[in-house]
């Protein structure tokens, strides 16, 4: 057993008040707590995340679409704390499953989500910062904003869409950038090139930039958040291009959740974040393996 499961009671304790913070904190701010199946017909199709199968269907990589799917019904402000799965994804701050929160504003941008993380980490923190790894954060000030186009400049010797274009993004934001950001007070890095977009919606009046933004703390990816695209017709040619990749790969059939895009067209403006619940416990807890985190890490089942 990779760590006695005695030596994570206290841990273990710290991730149950954490949770249960995180709830009050939503409740608090009157979202409304729902539960959706986490076993579906299909994800979202994104060629850099495998699914888990169950038979036919799959096991889901994020709620996402079916809380969409619920703003679309007229729901305003709603949070979920959930079990998702992703295929080939471990490592120390990986798990095949893992424990996700997901919450969205009708009516709003991403802007939004941005003050909602403020406001959640100083929930969690009263004392407003954060010893982790050697670092020490401070949280009793508004968060850096960096745009993805700054971040480049200030810490590569390119630009981000000359990064993509020699395949190289993903690699500069793991090793050059994402070591750098939140060392001090926490990071939000905002406005990625608009062919990295996903689920995202385009910035007005930038159609070059997508409406996206990750939460980093101590070189710690914990958030990823959209204004959300509610265009129907665009995300369906986006489903369709990545679901070609993914049919090339052979990795699945090429199909799309229609339910979701029949639904998308009576979804209002809104915005929509995902926070890795146990990466969040890993640096409250000053955890260095995720797997410290968490009773039963796969290899001891």
């Amino acid at each position: 057993m990779s760590l006695c499961l005695r030596e994570k009671h206290d841990r273990l304790v710290e991730r149950a008040r954490i949770v249960q913070t995180i709830r009050a904190f939503f409740i608090e701010s009157a979202f409304l707590e729902i539960e959706t199946p986490q076993r579906i017909p299909l994800n979202a199709p994104e060629a850099n995340i495998a699914p888990v199968l169950s038979g036919n269907w799959q096991l889901q990589t994020s709620p996402e679409l079916a809380m969409k799917r619920l703003l679309a019904a007229g729901y305003k402000n709603i949070f979920q704390i959930s079990h998702c799965w992703r295929d080939e994804e471990r490592g120390r701050k990986h798990l095949p499953e893992f424990t996700m929160l997901e919450w969205y504003r009708s009516h709003c941008d991403y802007t939004q989500l941005m003050t909602d993380c403020e406001n959640l980490f100083r929930y969690l923190l009263p004392q407003a910062q954060i010893d982790y790894q050697g670092h020490n954060i401070i949280l009793d000030q508004p968060f850096e904003r960096l745009s993805i186009s700054e971040a480049f400049e200030r810490y590569t010797d390119t630009s981000p869409l000359q990064a993509i274009a020699e395949d190289r993004f993903d690699e500069l934001i793991a090793f050059s950038i994402e070591p750098q950001l939140g060392l001090k007070r926490p990071t939000i890095l905002y406005d990625y090139p608009a062919e990295l977009a996903s689920l995202a919606r385009c910035k007005t009046g930038h159609p070059e930039l997508a409406e996206r933004f990750e939460l980093y703390i101590a070189g710690l990816e914990l958030a990823n958040a959209f204004s959300e695209l509610n265009d129907p017709e665009e995300q369906r040619q986006r489903f369709s291009k990545e679901a070609g990749i993914i049919s090339t790969n052979g990795s699945h059939p090429n199909l799309l959740p229609e339910p979701f895009l029949t639904d998308l067209q009576n979804m209002p403006a809104a915005a929509g974040i995902a926070l890795g619940v146990d990466r969040l416990v890993m640096l409250l807890t000053d955890s260095h393996s995720i797997d410290q985190v968490v009773a039963f890490p796969p290899e001891d089942l």
